[in-house]
C-alpha cells in the first residue's frame, strides 16, 4: 500500500494551497482518508477526514471554514483545499488511510497507511 502527498510549496499569508494523495494497492473506495500535519518541535495533528464514501467529513478547529477535504474514488485520490492560511498553517502534511470508526476519526493511531509528506510554508 502506498500513498504520496505532494503539492506543498510556499505561500503567502492568506493565499490557497491544495494538496493531492495519490493511493495505491488499497481498496481506495473502502477506507477513510485523512490530513494531518506536523509542525517543526510539535506533535502530528489531526486537520481534516473524509469517509469512504465521501458523504462525511471532518475537520480540526483550525481547518474548519478554511480548508476542504474531497477525493474522488475513481482515481483513487483526495485532496486538501487549503485557503486564507496563516503562518501557523506550516508544516509537513501527510495524507493517510485506513479502516476506521468515526470515534477514531481524528486519531492518528487510527490510519493504517501514511505518505510521506508535503511540506506547506506560509510565509508573510
Amino acid at each position: 500500500v502506498q500513498l504520496q502527498a505532494f503539492g506543498g510549496g510556499l505561500v503567502q499569508a492568506g493565499g490557497s494551497l491544495r494538496l493531492s494523495c495519490a493511493a495505491s494497492g488499497v481498496t481506495f473506495r473502502s477506507v477513510s482518508a485523512g490530513w494531518f500535519r506536523q509542525a517543526p518541535g510539535k506533535e502530528r495533528e489531526f486537520v481534516a477526514a473524509i469517509k469512504a464514501s465521501g458523504g462525511y467529513t471532518y475537520y480540526s478547529d483550525s481547518a474548519k471554514g478554511r480548508f476542504t477535504i474531497s477525493r474522488d474514488n475513481a482515481k483513487t485520490m483526495a485532496y486538501l483545499q487549503m485557503n486564507s492560511l496563516k503562518l501557523e498553517d506550516t508544516a509537513v502534511y501527510y495524507c493517510a488511510a485506513g479502516n476506521l470508526i468515526t470515534s477514531q476519526i481524528r486519531n492518528r493511531d487510527g490510519y493504517n497507511y501514511w505518505g510521506q509528506g508535503t511540506l506547506v510554508t506560509v510565509s508573510s
